[in-house]
This record gives C-alpha cells, sequence and structure tokens, in this order.
C-alpha cells in the first residue's frame, strides 16, 4: 500500500478508534448501572471506578484527536488501558452478568476474544506498533 494511502487508512482507523473511545466514555457516564456489571462486585467504590475511567476514556478520545505529536504514547497507554480493563470483561464471563446485550454465556466469552483486536487497534493506528524505520 503507498505510504500515502497507508497513511490515510491509520488516519481514518484512528479516528474511528477516537468515536468508540467517546460513545464507551460517554455510555459511562449515562449508563452507570450497565458498567457495573463489569466491575467486579469485591471492589470498592465501583460507581467511582465507572464514572472515573468514563472520564478516562473520554481523554482518550480527545488524545488520539488533539495530540499528534504525542500519537505513539498514546497509543501505547491506550493498549495499556486494555489491557488493566480485560479483568473487568473477564469477571463478566465468569460471574454471567448480562449487561450490553450480553445475555448468554457464550456472548461473554467471545467478547473477550475482542481484546486483544483493540489492543492492536490502538497500536497499529498510532503508529507506536509495528514502528517503521525512519527514512534517511
Amino acid at each position: 500500500m503507498p505510504e500515502g494511502r497507508g497513511a490515510e487508512v491509520r488516519t481514518l482507523a484512528r479516528w474511528a478508534l477516537a468515536a468508540l473511545m467517546l460513545v464507551a466514555g460517554v455510555g459511562h457516564l449515562v449508563a452507570t448501572d450497565e458498567f457495573l456489571g463489569q466491575t467486579p462486585s469485591w471492589l470498592p467504590e465501583r460507581t467511582l471506578i465507572v464514572v472515573l475511567s468514563g472520564f478516562v476514556e473520554i481523554g482518550f478520545a480527545l488524545a488520539l484527536i488533539l495530540l499528534p505529536v504525542r500519537r505513539r504514547q498514546v497509543g501505547w497507554a491506550l493498549a495499556a488501558f486494555f489491557v488493566l480493563v480485560f479483568p473487568g470483561n473477564l469477571y463478566q464471563a465468569i460471574e454471567g452478568t448480562s449487561t450490553f446485550g450480553l445475555d448468554e454465556p457464550v456472548e461473554r466469552w467471545v467478547r473477550l476474544l475482542f481484546q486483544p483486536v483493540l489492543i492492536l487497534w490502538a497500536l497499529w493506528c498510532t503508529g507506536a506498533w509495528p514502528r517503521r524505520a525512519q527514512r534517511v
């Protein structure tokens, strides 16, 4: 793929990821109870955790668009965030909580397969990985 076209595809993918993060972040704020189904019951201040993670997701959405100089760092940070929230998704699958229309066990377990996709998406669309060799 020509470099110009590849850059366009990465830009579109980054904007799509930013939109996804913005929708998810706002969702945390307006449908907090839905997100409690992914928050382990043994954690303290579960509602606060959901709300704060919503603000973090909104921050990532903005950073993906507004911080081109820090794009690679944002990509790595977002990938780390996706790793950190994975236990919540795993908790939902194990506990069998129904939220976001995931009412069947197979739906909850299949959802876990998409976490690596999100991680790779964040790294790829920000240019964090794979890092291209610099041209002379």
